[in-house]
């Protein structure tokens, strides 16, 4: 299945992105909006040269319309809680709660598309959710209890809007050709960052930073106009050839991939993720992980 293939291309790349913002929010920026608003900037520029490039479809509806915008917006609030919880949290916990949004894409692709979910299917949902609550557990050792990080609620709104993202896009696919989609989003997604952190500290920051000559830029342009470009124009194809409820699962191994990069990066790199790398943690996260990636194997059966 084709689909099935660019969806796993799409979550490996998506675990690159999720690496380089984590480096660039840990070591460089010095606010939780700096990152958005550069990209949100990055973002704009791209969507403008898509739909110049693309030009306006002849067949050219409202409702397609709409959607892909309406998509956009969803994918730039979940991508904005993620970084503003990334800003305090570990990546390798973060990602893999937001990669629940199978579980809402498959709620969501019932009445709007039609998909239907089967028995095994549920079973897959219902371990994501066990996977992803394990992941974001916090021992507190001096009160020996063991309760949800708030971060998680949070992370589960993100996830909603992943999902939500994945059902809209797969809307706007139905009629409009691909490049012209991604555009839309895009523009939308840049637009939704920009709307949060156009703020006077941001701009300071990032000010700042153009003055120092940082580092973060190199890995900004990178992700915004090759890395995380290339996973969305990826992820857009596996939506036009595959169900949502099974794309957005697929993609989701995104948690997977995000957790061994960070433990190579960790161990070539120690301190560039601000990580925990205890044994008792990885083996955690590792478990946990695997929790949420069978459960998504399961929906995608």
């Amino acid at each position: 299945m084709t689909w099935l293939f660019a969806s796993l291309i799409c979550a490996s790349f998506m675990g690159f992105v999720s690496i380089s913002d984590k480096i660039v929010i840990h070591r460089y920026t010095n606010t939780s909006m700096t990152l958005p608003f550069i990209s949100g900037v990055c973002q704009v520029i791209l969507g403008v040269a898509c739909l110049f490039i693309s030009g306006i479809p002849d067949e050219n509806t409202l409702n397609a319309n709409i959607s892909a915008v309406t998509s956009g917006a969803f994918l730039g609030l979940a991508v904005m809680i993620l970084m503003k919880v990334m800003y305090t949290q570990e990546v390798s916990r973060a990602i893999p709660v937001t990669q629940c949004a199978p579980i809402f894409a498959a709620l969501l692709a019932l009445p709007l598309l039609g998909e239907s979910i089967t028995p095994v299917q549920w079973a897959g949902i219902i371990t994501s959710v066990i996977g992803s609550v394990l992941i974001s557990l916090k021992i507190d050792q001096g009160i020996h209890g063991i309760f949800l990080h708030r971060s998680f609620y949070f992370l589960m709104i993100s996830a909603f809007c992943f999902g939500a993202a994945y059902v809209v896009g797969k809307m706007a696919l139905q009629e409009l050709p691909i490049l012209y989609t991604h555009g839309l989003r895009t523009f939308t997604l840049g637009l939704t960052f920009l709307c949060f952190a156009v703020r006077s500290e941001t701009w300071n920051d990032v000010k700042h930073l153009i003055i120092k000559r940082s580092p973060a830029f190199v890995f900004v342009t990178i992700n915004e106009f090759i890395t995380a470009q290339f996973a969305m124009i990826i992820l857009l194809f596996a939506l036009s050839l595959g169900p949502a409820s099974l794309v957005s699962a697929v993609t989701s191994s995104r948690a997977l991939f995000t957790l061994l990069f960070t433990l190579g990066i960790t161990k070539i790199w120690n301190g560039s993720l601000g990580e925990e790398i205890s044994t008792s943690s990885t083996l955690t996260k590792l478990f946990s992980t695997l929790l949420i990636v069978g459960g998504i194997v399961g929906i995608s059966i």
